[in-house]
């Protein structure tokens, strides 16, 4: 296969897997009970076709427990000494982001 043409296929397979990344977080959003699950698939396609997910994502699920954060429901979040604290209710983790 010629390198100009193998370039354009990678490029369109990572644009492929950032549009299904996004999909799938949309779809946590809506149908709670599969949350885990297309967060799990999210991270697996992220991983496998080497694109990064989105910082507005990131902060959407537990990195511990792969569960969808839904503020008031699964998890607490709090603001602390110039830092973001996200409480995972289901694993107990504790996520702190510096803010600017």
């Amino acid at each position: 296969m010629h390198p100009k043409k193998r370039a354009k296929l990678k490029a369109e397979r990572k644009r492929i897997a950032k549009e299904r990344i996004d999909a799938l977080f949309e779809q946590a959003s809506i149908r709670p009970q599969f949350a885990k699950r297309y967060v799990r698939l999210a991270r697996k396609i992220a991983t496998r076709y080497n694109v990064r997910i989105p910082a507005r994502l990131k902060r959407r699920y537990c990195k511990e427990c792969n569960s969808y954060l839904v503020p008031g429901k699964n998890c607490s979040i709090r603001t602390r000494e110039g830092k973001l604290i996200i409480h995972c209710k289901e694993c107990k983790k504790i996520t702190r982001i510096p803010l600017k």
